[in-house]
């Protein structure tokens, strides 16, 4: 005999409504996903050819015939270094500045806050020039190559990265009470001592949070890395045009070319989901 149904328990039509719904958006989700898997294990002439929704000729060449084909290998490191040093500085200035804005008090302080803020409103392609003028201005009256380089492809992201990572960071250490920097100090520690004893520990969640989205914000940006690199600095996300020639496009090498870049972003997310979601919540108010 089954137990009586509860009178704050929701009605079986929006029970079966949500399954409904929910397997409609996992299937919209998870399509795109068998559609490159499938392809990459596919031969170009079945690729080229009508689409068929399950492979009759697997093969897995393509997972090698994608590091002959361009130099995906020095593609993937030149993505690993500028993300990497992007997320690292951004995290640290971050940390720094924030801080600053959550516990002490200054003129000027709140239009710093609203003009960090307010970059976010602008389009990415509104900095592209200015910032192609500016690093070739540098390269020409001082000699240090911004232009084409790692370097200015770092400091391009960190102007994108930096501002919103503030902006999160000021939101998680106003949510950490101000009781734990000072007995830091009572027990004699300075102010740089009690940040990284006491407030960076307990901001572990949100540093997370500023770290991934960095790295994802470098790691797949397409516009600024295809005009501020060359065929040394190019990064991935540019580099796999390189599979479509004037001949031919290898659309199995291209599916198997990004289905390999999306695993450091994969692995990532899911071994810091939980340290990413409490810091977006934390930081997400005051």
């Amino acid at each position: 005999m089954s137990s009586p149904r509860s009178p704050m328990a929701p009605p079986q039509s929006f029970l079966w409504t949500r399954r409904v719904v929910l397997t409609v958006l996992a299937v919209f989700a998870l399509l795109p996903v068998y559609v490159m898997v499938s392809s990459s294990l596919k031969p170009l002439q079945d690729v080229s050819g009508k689409f068929q929704w399950f492979p009759t000729n697997l093969t897995i060449r393509p997972y090698f015939d994608i590091w002959k084909t361009v130099p995906l290998a020095k593609y993937f490191l030149n993505s690993l270094i500028v993300a990497g040093s992007a997320t690292v500085l951004s995290v640290v200035i971050a940390v720094f500045a924030a801080y600053a804005v959550s516990r002490y008090k200054f003129r000027g302080k709140r239009t710093f806050t609203i003009t960090v803020l307010s970059t976010q409103m602008f389009p990415g392609i509104l900095f592209l020039l200015p910032l192609f003028l500016i690093f070739v201005n540098i390269g020409n009256s001082t000699g240090i190559e911004l232009y084409g380089s790692r370097a200015g492809l770092i400091l391009t992201y960190l102007t994108f990265s930096l501002p919103f990572s503030i902006w999160m960071l000021i939101g998680y250490f106003d949510s950490i009470p101000r009781e734990l920097d000072e007995a830091a100090m009572v027990d004699g520690c300075g102010p740089i001592r009690a940040l990284f004893q006491v407030v960076v520990p307990a901001a572990v969640p949100g540093i997370v949070a500023v770290a991934v989205y960095a790295f994802m914000t470098a790691w797949g940006e397409v516009l600024f890395a295809s005009v501020m690199t060359d065929d040394q600095t190019r990064t991935l996300a540019v580099g796999l045009q390189g599979y479509a020639t004037q001949n031919d496009v290898y659309w199995n090498q291209i599916m198997a070319a990004s289905l390999v870049v999306s695993v450091p972003v994969v692995v990532g997310f899911l071994l810091l989901q939980r340290y990413l979601v409490a810091g977006l919540t934390a930081g997400a108010v005051k």
